[in-house]
């Protein structure tokens, strides 16, 4: 019986620390960072922010539902390869904030054509769904966007404050 008390006292305090490190937040950036590039390593589930090649912050990211490969067709669940821009950005998404990639290029909208396939699209960096900010950092523990990339809520609003539209994208598998 014991026994059977302290395992479960124990397992209480590693689900309340898992816990305390899902909402804590991390010291934020200093006003007036700005990003220069972003690289997604997507085999590490990282997202870095760049500046003048000085990593300012790393994240732990969510992929789509597919992740292994590059993005070809719309609904493959995978999120892109390659090379893109940050081109706008979405106030009022349903996933909290979002910033849209410049994903598909104008080759890979050609070879879908070509394969009579949609290459996809609205592939964006965001939070979580509107109303689901309580998962906070347990976002990453399943790939389960359609392919884009997601962070918690606290963190894609520092990405929001410190990534100017136009900002170059890597994504490596």
């Amino acid at each position: 019986m014991r026994a059977a008390l302290l395992a479960l006292a124990f397992a209480l305090l590693f689900l309340a620390t898992l816990a305390a490190h899902a909402i804590w937040p991390h010291d934020p950036l200093p006003q007036g960072t700005r990003a220069d590039r972003i690289i997604v390593h997507k085999s590490k589930r990282k997202l870095v922010l760049m500046d003048k090649g000085t990593v300012l912050r790393e994240y732990r990211i969510a992929l789509g539902s597919n992740p292994v490969g590059a993005k070809e067709i719309e609904g493959d669940g995978k999120t892109p390869e390659g090379r893109y821009l940050i081109d706008y950005r979405n106030p009022r998404s349903k996933f909290h904030l979002s910033l849209h990639l410049s994903y598909p290029k104008p080759e890979q909208i050609a070879r879908a054509k070509r394969q009579g396939v949609s290459p996809g699209g609205m592939i964006m960096i965001h939070g979580l769904a509107n109303g689901t900010g309580w998962l906070g950092k347990f976002h990453w523990l399943a790939d389960w966007t359609n392919g884009c990339i997601a962070v918690s809520n606290a963190e894609i609003e520092e990405i929001w404050r410190v990534v100017p539209d136009g900002t170059p994208i890597e994504i490596h598998p």
